[in-house]
């Protein structure tokens, strides 16, 4: 346990930060959860453009709350407090070495990253809804981003992240059981064959719509840094 520790903190100094001070300002931007909002309504935007059952909408809306409270509100108030690790830019073993970005260290423990298992459990939790190719491959690659911006500023681990992408799966496959569960006893679960939609009944055209609010959001976190 020793060494993959020290491995641990060895990783995470080889990819942490850099010496470009446009990059520090792209990467605080898109670790902001702030700059993910559009997403987030454009995937409410989805559900409700493609769901005429309330009830449907409902326990869409209650699943994603559930995604985020056991994903992130249990690590950051039972976990974190209950493991005490030190994050990298608190840790005193090398937290004199981590390249801190405006002075930006996070909270005193970072084991596991809530970033890393908020995004995917709501990532993976709209794939398995939606059943979109595209879509799936944008979610995921918003959550890796976020992942990778943690490890940029030195706020965790690469072991925190791996956990906390394991921790996010596993509570994503979790909600969506009861969903498919709850939504089946309430309205019933239907799949489809028409080529204009998903196996789910996600019409193909309305996803451009997070696809391209992804894209944007991205574009904006790197023009953003030019206009500070």
């Amino acid at each position: 346990m020793t060494e993959i520790i020290q491995f641990d903190k060895q990783l995470l100094l080889l990819l942490n930060g850099s010496d470009s001070a446009y990059l520090d300002q792209v990467v605080l931007t898109l670790t902001n959860a702030f700059t993910w909002i559009p997403l987030y309504l454009s995937l409410l935007f989805i559900v409700i453009r493609n769901n005429i059952n309330w009830r449907t909408v409902l326990l869409i809306i209650l699943s994603a709350a559930l995604c985020v409270l056991m994903a992130g509100t249990i690590d950051d108030e039972i976990v974190k407090p209950l493991v005490a690790r030190w994050r990298p830019t608190h840790d005193p073993e090398i937290g004199h070495l981590v390249d801190v970005v405006d002075d930006y260290r996070g909270g005193n423990y970072g084991f596991f990253s809530a970033h890393a298992s908020n995004t995917f459990s709501i990532a993976l939790f709209f794939c398995l809804l939606v059943r979109s190719r595209w879509l799936t491959v944008g979610l995921v690659s918003y959550s890796l981003v976020n992942c990778w911006t943690r490890l940029y500023l030195g706020v965790h681990y690469p072991g925190d992240i791996l956990v906390g992408l394991l921790w996010g799966a596993l509570t994503a496959l979790t909600v969506y059981s009861l969903f498919r569960y709850a939504n089946g006893r309430w309205v019933g679960n239907r799949s489809y064959s028409v080529p204009t939609v998903t196996s789910t009944g996600y019409d193909r055209v309305s996803l451009l719509v997070p696809l391209a609010v992804l894209l944007l959001s991205y574009v904006f976190a790197l023009v953003r840094p030019l206009f500070l």
